[in-house]
């Protein structure tokens, strides 16, 4: 009988072996905070980060408007100057668990904002010309952790203006 009990009761400790730990660790679903639109940037307060020789453009981030939010999403002014003498601006975001970006808003001539039309969560892919959103991923925006963290700002203007692409936990 004692046998046929330790036989029963095994299968079931097995089931339930790890059952606190998985009640501690379950996570709440991810949510997006509110966000505000920044101030409109200003050229003194542009980073420039360069993407190699396979593009004309030059890429900025506007210091001023890095800010990583309760959601641990990475939101930035991006200014993109390209070899024709057209200066587009945009508000993003970079998600760094997931490798998304989503693009909140775009900037226009007179220093305004509009809304993006399509603001979904989209991945980051690496593109052999203009992969500005891979290299602020891989190398300024998120951690090199293991778990790919967003980073802290200050760490992330630091990488910005010594141009090193290291980042390191925040």
């Amino acid at each position: 009988m004692l046998a046929l009990t330790v036989q029963l009761t095994c299968p079931a400790a097995a089931q339930w072996k790890d059952w606190d730990y998985d009640l501690d660790q379950e996570k709440k679903p991810w949510s997006e905070m509110q966000m505000q639109l920044p101030l409109y940037p200003k050229p003194d307060n542009l980073l420039k980060f360069d993407l190699g020789s396979n593009t004309s453009n030059q890429f900025y981030i506007d210091a001023a408007s890095i800010s990583v939010g309760e959601d641990k999403v990475v939101r930035y002014t991006l200014v993109v100057k390209t070899g024709g003498g057209a200066t587009n601006v945009s508000f993003e975001g970079i998600r760094c668990e997931t490798a998304e970006l989503r693009v909140y808003a775009f900037g226009h001539a007179n220093a305004q904002w509009s809304r993006a039309r399509d603001g979904n969560w989209r991945p980051i892919v690496y593109r052999e010309v203009n992969g500005h959103h891979n290299t602020l991923y891989r190398s300024f925006m998120c951690t090199q952790t293991r778990n790919r963290e967003a980073g802290n700002v200050k760490g992330i203007i630091a990488a910005l203006k010594r141009g090193d692409t290291v980042l390191g936990a925040p």
